[in-house]
């Protein structure tokens, strides 16, 4: 007891450890940053908010000198020019399919292509929006084949019916659409000719009475319309049928039996009115008129005589 005493006393005793305890539980910053790793839309800025932001910030310090950003505007178009260069993007030559000579010509004079050019210089959309605004043209479609060739195919529009008005005699379709100048009837004999105003809105109609008038044959000189309403059909030898309004191809095949019965119009007629369907008329021309008076009057004379 007196040696562990005088040990203790002198210092050289056994050592007691008086340390506390270390707290397991994360300090306050700790515990809110493992808060936040926890959280969605914090880990995505970490992953992807960060890097952008800081490569932003990066080009933005690099492009804010004029002279490298003109070195990089010259690199991106020397690469763009190279690619689209390359002989398998370029287009050679224009093909016009489905369409006659004088539209394929409209059309290459529309489209004033200098070739060979680069398939990233042509606008298919607005060469077809150009092409599509000829009046000839009823539908279009342009698209690349291989092998640098730009296809432009046409639906034509087909010549109805020849319009004659005050400037001329013009090509018209089944729809009225103006197609162009007819410079020669003699170049489309088998085609109706129509006159008068609203005519080229009523082809389709003309169109009927002209397959009705068939059997008239080289007599048939063409239809004219009669105040934007009625057709009259005109023969040769200044011979009109007058139709009405409704039922005209019902009132001109009446006519047209009746002269292969009779040879109504053999004989010398001005006008043949079938306007009003209970009353046909027939006008005959001054000379036969004089011609009737002339008979009259001699029998009217012989029986005086007798």
């Amino acid at each position: 007891m007196q040696q562990m005493s005088a040990s203790a006393s002198n210092g050289q005793g056994p050592r007691v450890l008086n340390r506390a305890k270390r707290d397991p539980a994360p300090s306050r910053w700790s515990y809110r940053f493992q808060r936040l790793m926890l959280t969605p839309m914090f880990r995505f800025s970490l992953r992807v908010g960060v890097p952008f932001a800081l490569t932003f910030s990066l080009g933005l310090v690099y492009l804010s000198d004029e002279g490298r950003r003109t070195q990089l505007n010259d690199v991106v178009s020397d690469m763009r020019a190279s690619i689209e260069e390359r002989p398998e993007f370029m287009v050679k030559l224009m093909d016009v399919q489905g369409a006659s000579e004088e539209v394929a010509a409209a059309i290459h004079e529309i489209v004033p292509i200098k070739f060979p050019v680069s398939s990233f210089d042509l606008e298919l959309s607005q060469i077809q929006k150009t092409v599509a605004g000829l009046n000839p043209v009823r539908q279009v479609d342009v698209h690349l084949q291989p092998g640098g060739v730009l296809q432009i195919s046409v639906d034509e529009r087909i010549t109805a019916a020849l319009w004659r008005s005050h400037d001329g005699l013009f090509r018209i379709d089944a729809d009225g659409v103006y197609l162009g100048l007819a410079s020669q009837r003699s170049d489309f004999p088998n085609l109706p000719i129509l006159a008068g105003d609203g005519a080229d809105l009523a082809v389709k109609e003309a169109q009927a009475l002209m397959k009705v008038a068939a059997p008239l044959g080289a007599r048939l000189k063409g239809l004219v319309r009669m105040g934007a309403r009625r057709w009259d059909v005109v023969l040769d030898r200044d011979q009109r049928i007058m139709l009405p309004e409704e039922g005209a191809a019902q009132a001109l095949e009446r006519v047209i039996a009746l002269d292969q019965v009779q040879d109504v119009l053999e004989r010398d007629l001005v006008r043949v009115d079938m306007r009003l369907a209970h009353r046909p008329t027939i006008r005959m021309n001054e000379n036969a008129v004089k011609e009737l008076w002339r008979i009259k009057t001699t029998a009217v004379e012989a029986l005086k005589h007798d």
